[in-house]
């Protein structure tokens, strides 16, 4: 079932690619999930999970809105494998000539769109719910990003481009938080699903990992 799942990802990306960004090097993408993670390079484009290092809870959103802070789509890390709602797909800023098929050193700035609301991954100095950190939300859409968008990319040791096996840490451009998550949970609206937010210093819980998704090969130079 799981396979099947892949496959139809793969097929729907393969549909819906925006060629006019860049031509992949293949007509296939190729799927993954984190037990085949190896020596597989992430493009822009790529649409993926996010699986926090220490909880192993998946980085998520869907149409709800807080109850406080900005109001803004909710986001959330989320227990089950299988969710269509923890796709993301990585994007550069609108003023780089980066491209689809491109891939992503270490220190980029990068996008993360939420595949289902196609909202961005965005942060600000409002308080998160549970913790009081830095409320992380998703915001905006196809024709409205602003700079609270942005993440840099902070690879994990030696690593010089991104790769799916390599822990990575996401630093808010704007608040200069990392993206965090814990295991402080939801009771009601996202019962059972952790908070996400934005903490200052480096800790062991705002480390990622790349998990299941559909890799973009990487674009030939003309």
């Amino acid at each position: 079932m799981i396979a099947m799942g892949f496959f139809g990802l793969a097929l729907f990306i393969f549909l819906s690619l925006d060629f006019d960004q860049g031509s992949p090097s293949s007509a296939a993408a190729a799927s993954s999930s984190s037990s085949s993670s190896q020596n597989v390079e992430i493009t822009y484009g790529t649409v993926l999970k996010l699986m926090h290092e220490k909880t192993k809870f998946r980085l998520h959103s869907h149409d709800v809105p807080y109850g406080s802070g900005s109001g803004q789509q909710s986001v959330t890390s989320f227990p089950n494998v299988d969710d269509s709602n923890s796709y993301w797909i990585v994007r550069p800023p609108p003023d780089t000539s980066a491209k689809q098929g491109d891939t992503i050193p270490n220190g980029a700035i990068i996008r993360l769109q939420h595949m289902k609301t196609r909202k961005w991954l965005h942060s600000h100095l409002h308080a998160s719910p549970i913790s009081g950190n830095l409320e992380v939300s998703c915001f905006g859409g196809e024709s409205e990003s602003d700079t609270g968008d942005y993440w840099r990319l902070i690879i994990e040791g030696s690593g010089k481009t991104w790769m799916q096996d390599q822990r990575i840490r996401l630093q808010h451009v704007d608040t200069g938080g990392y993206l965090h998550s814990h295991d402080k949970k939801y009771s009601r609206i996202a019962g059972g699903q952790q908070e996400v937010c934005g903490v200052q210093e480096k800790r062991a819980d705002n480390v990622w990992l790349a998990a299941e998704g559909v890799y973009l090969p990487i674009t030939e130079s003309k």
